[in-house]
């Protein structure tokens, strides 16, 4: 807490810190300072006060670290007014995402995946570029597809292009949609998808209750895109398991699951 309520008044007074948590669990001893210091005081000072901070850190399932240590903040911080969420899958995300977070002149938490920090990404020259940004809110097409839309952030967009490889294969082409950024949430680029493709899958590492992947949901059920839907839109979720004892989730049983569910939903 103390070095996290260093750095929000850090930003209160002009500069633009960026306090890095070894994991996002730990920021739970500092969600005073976040949701309320960080997120609620240009708010409550009609303006006047900004916090242009960045929390990152790790978030999510890791090797080895336990129950304690796995958990994904995305839907909890998603769900808290006054915060920005980022929450990239590739180098280039990483990268753009990072350096519109420092530009904002609002409190965002950028939640990254740690399993993914030794993972070779390619970046395109125009990432490489020193004037390289990613604008916060703009999700992103990862790749094209006609049958169904799959949605996702943070590494679950790798297990989606695998399962759309796999599907190829049988005839179904899967759009999958890199959200990036969890709020303000590009639900427009989501509903375009879901008009096109007439199906919809969310995956995602969170709990299977009040998840980012129900929000998807939920907005498409409320807006124009479920006229078009053919089938319940389904959400593909970590379960949670009561046993002291968890063999690992591994790349291809999360890939699987998702192979499962879409064509479920295809066969509706």
């Amino acid at each position: 807490m103390g070095f996290a309520g260093i750095a929000v008044g850090a930003a209160m007074a002009g500069l633009r810190p960026v306090c890095e948590f070894m994991t996002f669990n730990f920021s739970m001893q500092a969600i005073d300072q976040v949701i309320n210091s960080a997120a609620k005081s240009c708010y409550m000072s009609a303006g006047s006060i900004s916090v242009p901070i960045v929390f990152r850190g790790p978030n999510g399932a890791s090797a080895g670290v336990a129950a304690q240590h796995s958990q994904c903040f995305a839907a909890w911080y998603g769900h808290c007014p006054g915060l920005k969420v980022v929450s990239p899958w590739s180098a280039e995300d990483a990268k753009g995402l990072l350096k519109s977070s420092i530009r904002d002149d609002n409190p965002v938490v950028m939640l990254e995946s740690e399993l993914l920090y030794g993972v070779p990404f390619e970046m395109s020259e125009q990432a490489q570029s020193k004037d390289f940004v990613i604008p916060i809110g703009k999700a992103k097409i990862e790749r094209p597809g006609t049958h169904v839309t799959l949605v996702a952030h943070s590494r679950p967009v790798g297990h989606c292009m695998e399962a759309a490889t796999v599907l190829s294969k049988e005839g179904v082409e899967c759009e999958v949609i890199n959200l990036r950024t969890i709020r303000p949430m590009d639900i427009e680029t989501v509903e375009a998808s879901v008009v096109k493709t007439n199906h919809l899958v969310t995956v995602e590492g969170g709990w299977p209750q009040f998840g980012v992947g129900a929000e998807i949901c939920a907005r498409i059920m409320e807006g124009p895109a479920f006229n078009y839907l053919d089938a319940p839109a389904y959400s593909w979720r970590n379960p949670v398991l009561n046993s002291r004892v968890r063999k690992k989730s591994s790349g291809f049983a999360r890939l699987v699951s998702a192979r499962g569910a879409v064509l479920n939903v295809l066969q509706q």
